[in-house]
This record gives C-alpha cells, sequence and structure tokens, in this order.
C-alpha cells in the first residue's frame, strides 16, 4: 500500500506534488480535523486503487507529512484581550522571577478595597430627602386640579420667547440708576429742559401684581410653578381669568429673579409694550390666552393617583389570573 505511487493534487497555492515510498503512516486521531479536511476538499487522490477508507488514510498523512516539508502553518485563532493580558503576565514573569504578581483578595484584612458607587448608603441632607418624599408623594396622592395646574408649563420653546421679551424690560440696576439720577441733576443744575419720560419695566412682588391685576393694568403675568407655599400664589390664575389677563407657569422662580435683579421672583407682570415688541406680544398673548386662560380642562384634571412599581405590578398578576379565570368559565 505504502510503495504505491499516489499522485495528489493540492489546491492549497495551486501545488502539485508526486509522492513515493513515504516510510511512515501518520495516524489524525482528531475526528473534527478530519471533517474540516473532507469538506474543505484541498486534496484529490488520482490512480487509487485502494479502497475509500485507506485513501483517507493515505490522504492525511501525506497531506500532513506535506506541511512539514514546506513548513506551513495551520491558521490560528485571531488573540483575544484576555489572552494578550496572560501573554503580558507570562513575560513579566519571565523578566522577574524575583517578583511574581499575586491575585487580589479583599477579603477582611488584605487588599485595599477597590472603589465602589455608594451613593445607595450615603447619609442625604434632610433637605434633599424631603423634596424627594415630597415629589414621590405628590405622584402618589390625589392632586386638587387648583393646584395640578401649576405643573402644566410652557416647553422650552415658548418659555424661551416669553423670556426673550421680559428680559427687553428689565428694571434698571443700581449703577444705571445713579447714573440716571446723576444726569437729571446736573441738568437741573444748568438749568436745561429735563428729560422725563415714564419707564417701561417689568413689575414684581406679590402684592404689586395683585393690585396690577384687579385694576387691569396688567397686561401679561407669568407664574412661578414652584413657589413653597403654593397657597401664596394658588388663587392668582383663577384671578387672572376672571380680570381676563393672560397669564402663564413657568420654571422657575429663580428664572424669573434674575429678570428683575432679585434671588428669587413668585410673580413678574407686564404693564406696557412699546410699539417695535407690540406684533411678537400680540402672537404670546393669543397663544397663552388658549392655552391657560380659555382651556377649562386645566381646572378639571386631577394629579397624581401614580401608584408605585410594586404595586402596579401586583394589580397586573390580579388583572392576568382574573383573566385567565373568565378564560375557564368561557371555555366550560
Amino acid at each position: 500500500m505504502i510503495n504505491q505511487k499516489i499522485t495528489i493534487k493540492m489546491k492549497y497555492k495551486n501545488l502539485t506534488l508526486s509522492s513515493n515510498n513515504y516510510k511512515k503512516l501518520y495516524k489524525i486521531n482528531n475526528l473534527n480535523s478530519k471533517k474540516r479536511l473532507i469538506i474543505s476538499n484541498q486534496c484529490i487522490i488520482k490512480n487509487s486503487i485502494f479502497s475509500k477508507k485507506e485513501n483517507d488514510t493515505i490522504y492525511y498523512t501525506i497531506y500532513k507529512l506535506y506541511l512539514i516539508q514546506k513548513r506551513y502553518q495551520m491558521p490560528k485563532a485571531p488573540k483575544t484581550s484576555k489572552t494578550k493580558k496572560l501573554q503580558k503576565k507570562v513575560a513579566d514573569r519571565k523578566k522577574n522571577p524575583l517578583f511574581v504578581k499575586e491575585a487580589k483578595n479583599f477579603r477582611i484584612g488584605n487588599d485595599v478595597q477597590p472603589k465602589r458607587d455608594l451613593s445607595r448608603y450615603v447619609r442625604w441632607p434632610r433637605y434633599i430627602l424631603l423634596h424627594r418624599q415630597k415629589k414621590i408623594l405628590l405622584q402618589r396622592i390625589k392632586v386638587p386640579a387648583a393646584i395640578h395646574q401649576f405643573s402644566k408649563t410652557l416647553d422650552k420653546n415658548q418659555s424661551s420667547k416669553v423670556l426673550a421679551l421680559l428680559k427687553k424690560y428689565s428694571p434698571e440696576t443700581k449703577t444705571e440708576k445713579k447714573q440716571r439720577l446723576t444726569k437729571l441733576a446736573e441738568q437741573k443744575v444748568q438749568a436745561q429742559k429735563q428729560e422725563s419720560k415714564k419707564v417701561q419695566v417689568l413689575k414684581f412682588g406679590l402684592n404689586h401684581v395683585t393690585t396690577l391685576i384687579e385694576t387691569k393694568k396688567a397686561k401679561l403675568v407669568v407664574i412661578a410653578y414652584d413657589v413653597d407655599p403654593i397657597e401664596l400664589v394658588v388663587w392668582l390664575p383663577q384671578l387672572c381669568r376672571r380680570q381676563e389677563v393672560p397669564f402663564c407657569f413657568i420654571k422657575n422662580k429663580a428664572r424669573l429673579g434674575t429678570l428683575v435683579h432679585q434671588k428669587t421672583a413668585t410673580c413678574v407682570a407686564l404693564t406696557e409694550v412699546r410699539k417695535e415688541d407690540q406684533a411678537e406680544f400680540d402672537n404670546l398673548a393669543r397663544d397663552l390666552r388658549q392655552h391657560y386662560n380659555e382651556n377649562h380642562e386645566l381646572l378639571r384634571t386631577i394629579g397624581g393617583g401614580q401608584v408605585g412599581i410594586k404595586s402596579r405590578h401586583q394589580q397586573e398578576a390580579l388583572k392576568k389570573a382574573l383573566e385567565l379565570e373568565e378564560l375557564k368559565k368561557t371555555s366550560q
């Protein structure tokens, strides 16, 4: 069998090999490699007088010897990050045989513990706890419509338009007021005509804004949504509706405070508008009337009533159980 001359055509790099009198017959025991070689069809045995089994044996033997002769190696799998790390460790050990890196032990009295996210276990300040508890409480309990309407604030685009308009009418600062008064004093000394123009600025302060609404002098009222206690301004929207003054809710009281050079402001009112801003103001007032003054759903919708996630799962499970019972009854 071994002395028989066999021609094998190798499809690897289109080479042809004539083999004769191979003295050793190698056996490949790995079935997976056999299957791979048969499927890939890398060799075709020609002029063979042997059975299929004998041909397979000769095929594997000659193919293996061919690879050894030509010094070809089978392609290796790509190196992963883990293998690279292992190789690096091995290399380090070879370099420093005295200092071998050992795995860390995080048990008591051993290596320093790694950094972890401990925000769950932090002792938060009382004001933060109260703020979070209040937020959840407002989600759970039923909130009356008069209070729930404060959560219906303007969106980002509308609020930016309103704030841009109101910023044009922000009152003068202390330095600007000082400069204006000194200029008036100088004109008075020189006996010149004094320019006495009425300043068109934002009005702020809860009592002041209330009187402006009652006398119908206010043209636009902007209320902060996060006034605490809410009882201070809870009646203000209804007063605006009664006096037919356009109003809106905005986030938040600090933003209104910056308009009037204060830390915070519960509400601001616009009493007069310049000619160049009249068209923009009319469009805004029309939109706000539709969204707030004439929107009766705001006074009907009750807020809250949202159950927690555990209660929600319980309700869903109960609902499924009831549905299954009904199906069983109908099937019977």
